[in-house]
């Protein structure tokens, strides 16, 4: 009888992780239980934003703690994308979460920076709060993949292209649904519309597309 070596990759840190966004989920439901049903209701329901909305900021820590899920979970799945081979080295998947974070909060910073200069503060600081709501959300779901794709099915390099299209799709309907609330000012400056669409809606992923090309 002939043996073969198999060789077994720990995933005992990515577990750790999964659970730790579990357990996170958990205490937001428990902490602001009512919050937490708007927010779970957002396809369907804009209560979360009327109620909380024009109030609220980023740094409240209900949407900073659904941040650290939605960075755990894009950097999980882009993990697996680009190491599928090699699952079990958390230093990679250390760089990785750095450069996730760096990317989502310079991005953040450049549009609260261009709503400062042209004195439309409120309107961009609603329209990144949406942003980051919705992705907040769609995160959730990106975790729950996650568990799927690391401990129950392998995917293969077109099923992750096709999941990461999916969510590129989701986020221009995103990106839509918040615009569509300022119609009447983005027809009255569509040329200074049009540059910021391309160069913080568009170049920015371009860019990480290319460099994930490469």
């Amino acid at each position: 009888m002939q043996y073969v070596e198999r060789s077994i990759e720990s995933l005992d840190w990515i577990t750790i992780i999964l659970m730790a966004c579990v357990v996170l989920l958990a205490v937001l439901k428990g902490w602001y239980s009512n919050r937490f049903e708007d927010f779970i209701k957002l396809p369907f329901s804009k209560n979360y934003f009327i109620s909380k909305g024009k109030t609220e900021t980023i740094k409240h820590p209900f949407n900073l703690l659904l941040f650290g899920i939605q960075v755990f979970s894009i950097s999980l799945f882009f993990y697996l994308f680009l190491f599928k081979e090699n699952k079990s080295d958390p230093l990679l998947f250390l760089q990785l979460i750095t450069g996730v974070l760096v990317f989502i909060i310079v991005k953040i910073s450049i549009e609260k920076i261009i709503g400062n200069i042209f004195s439309i503060d409120i309107i961009i600081d609603q329209y990144v709060y949406e942003k980051l709501t919705y992705r907040n959300f769609l995160a959730i779901f990106l975790l729950l993949i996650n568990f799927i794709f690391y401990y129950s099915i392998s995917p293969s390099t077109n099923m992750l292209i096709v999941f990461a299209s999916v969510f590129g799709l989701l986020n221009i309907i995103i990106i839509y649904s918040s615009l569509k609330n300022y119609r009447s000012l983005l027809y009255g400056n569509f040329f200074y519309f049009l540059l910021y669409l391309c160069t913080l809606e568009i170049s920015p992923y371009f860019i990480v597309y290319k460099a994930l090309i490469d």
